[in-house]
């Protein structure tokens, strides 16, 4: 398995590039994301990868972080969700932005993204709640301490929705202990 390159960036060609490794050339596909933040034709780039193997291709993919490229990874796993797919998924969003429509079970940010139909969209938040949804920073990266994460965790084990308990949590100070913070955000859901 190829796991990262590190070499000349030869050529630009959305998505695909080309990168010189000590004289061999790797065409590899990339997210816009990544794409935007390259360096110019003939400077040194390194690439996480994640090598792709069908009956009739290999195809690598590249990614300009390690979130990028486990978000890909979670992604071809869900039935129905290609690499090109996913790529189109990473090049429509942010990881960020992904995280925060998953926590918040939006799936009309998902059909945006083209090749991304409403059945689709509902099944990749089916299946990556939980795997991206919060434990990615969502709410903008409120969610960033041991203790906003367990008020969170309560709030959910309470019974209330991903969104009510995001919608809580903004109204916790940062730096609340969590008996502290789950009365808080209570009280912000009971006034909702």
């Amino acid at each position: 398995m190829i796991g990262r390159l590190s070499g000349i960036l030869l050529e630009k060609n959305p998505p695909q590039l080309l990168v010189d490794c000590n004289g061999i050339g790797y065409e590899v596909n990339v997210p816009m994301s990544t794409f935007y933040n390259l360096p110019g034709l003939g400077e040194k780039v390194v690439l996480l990868t994640h090598l792709t193997v069908r009956e009739d291709a290999h195809i690598l993919f590249g990614f300009g972080t390690a979130e990028e490229r486990n978000v890909f990874k979670q992604l071809v796993k869900i039935t129905g969700i290609g690499a090109r797919t996913a790529l189109s998924i990473l090049s429509g969003m942010s990881v960020a932005d992904l995280s925060h429509a998953i926590t918040m079970q939006e799936a009309g940010r998902l059909t945006k993204i083209p090749g991304i139909g409403k059945k689709t969209a509902e099944r990749l938040l089916l299946e990556l709640k939980g795997k991206l949804g919060a434990d990615l920073g969502a709410a903008g990266g409120a969610i960033n301490s041991d203790a906003t994460s367990d008020i969170l965790n309560a709030l959910l084990a309470l019974g209330y929705s991903d969104k009510e308990a995001l919608l809580a949590m903004k109204q916790v100070p940062a730096g609340t202990g969590v008996s502290d913070g789950i009365k808080l955000a209570l009280k912000a859901l009971s006034k909702a």
